[in-house]
């Protein structure tokens, strides 16, 4: 009989559920990660997103509800050397060179990448001999983040990965994580820079006060958005005639271009074509992923009483 590999098994979050003292920071988390998958966990400070990826990881306990990572426990995934984190705080220890440090993260894996391989892959080649405690704040965390790649895990956790680094760093950092994602890598990673999520996942997972919003492709996300937006060369037709279309909120003209806001662009559009059939040039846009995270997390947070949440 052949021997099922149980990374095929991918993720699977069941009933979440933790609290610290009265702070309900995740409440009741369902959620699925296919191997392979790139997902981003996006939401507000105080969201929930840190606490889960603290459960993820075997790291906190939930109060109730399972975690299965690759068909294992947490911890026995994490024991397995399956799984690679790299969290928002900690700071690496003192009385190690750089080198030194991901060579003994290397030491704890079964098979790790070669170290030269990732300092070079990471940028860090020229820190190789500097000692930890003389890193940059950017510089700690392309450190930070050689640690966890050198694993060479299947699962990749990333909770806030370019905190603190400058533009091109950022740029760099995904650069590198698209070619582990080729590989066939697991990638969750947190994020507050909305454009990385939107570049980069297969999949978003909104959270809001504890619990997922949204799940869905960038697209289906953006699509959740209230706003679309219609551009059209349309001379010569008054604003307030643009303005009373079924599912038009708002019309502006600059030029001869008009531009449409609307909360339903498909009535808006069969309406404009069969009322001014002169129009030309027409495009349509969703809303943008900012858009549509305001729009959800405001949703959300209007639902429920204001009370303190851990990230």
């Amino acid at each position: 009989m052949a021997v099922v590999d149980p990374r095929n098994a991918g993720i699977r979050a069941t009933g979440l559920t933790k609290s610290y003292g009265s702070v309900r920071a995740v409440r009741g988390i369902d959620l699925e990660i296919a191997p392979g998958e790139t997902v981003a966990l996006l939401g507000p400070n105080g969201a929930g997103k840190t606490t889960t990826i603290e459960m993820l990881l075997g790291l906190t306990h939930p109060d109730a509800g399972t975690v299965a990572v690759f068909g294992a426990s947490a911890e026995s995934a994490v024991r397995s050397g399956w799984v690679g984190g790299m969290l928002q705080t900690g700071s690496p220890p003192d009385h190690l060179r750089v080198r030194e440090l991901v060579s003994l993260m290397a030491s704890y894996y079964p098979h790790p990448r070669r170290v030269e391989d990732v300092l070079r892959i990471i940028g860090v080649s020229d820190l190789a001999e500097r000692w930890t405690t003389k890193l940059s704040g950017g510089q700690a965390q392309r450190v930070r983040f050689a640690t966890a790649l050198v694993a060479n895990p299947d699962l990749l956790v990333l909770d806030e990965p370019t905190a603190g680094v400058d533009v091109e760093g950022r740029h760099e950092f995904w650069e590198v994580m698209r070619g582990v994602a080729a590989e066939g890598k697991t990638i969750v990673f947190a994020t507050h820079y909305l454009e990385e999520a939107d570049a980069f996942a297969d999949r978003i997972v909104l959270i809001a006060r504890g619990s997922i919003v949204a799940d869905g492709s960038v697209t289906e996300i953006k699509a959740k958005a209230g706003s679309r937006t219609v551009r059209a060369t349309l001379p010569g037709v008054d604003l307030a005639s643009l303005a009373a279309l079924p599912g038009v909120v708002g019309a502006e003209r600059h030029g001869d271009a008009v531009v449409l806001s609307c909360t339903d662009a498909d009535a808006a559009l069969a309406c404009l074509f069969a009322k001014f059939p002169e129009v030309r040039h027409v495009e349509a846009s969703g809303g943008s992923l900012e858009e549509a995270f305001l729009e959800l997390t405001a949703e959300e947070d209007s639902t429920r009483p204001a009370e303190g949440d851990k990230s």
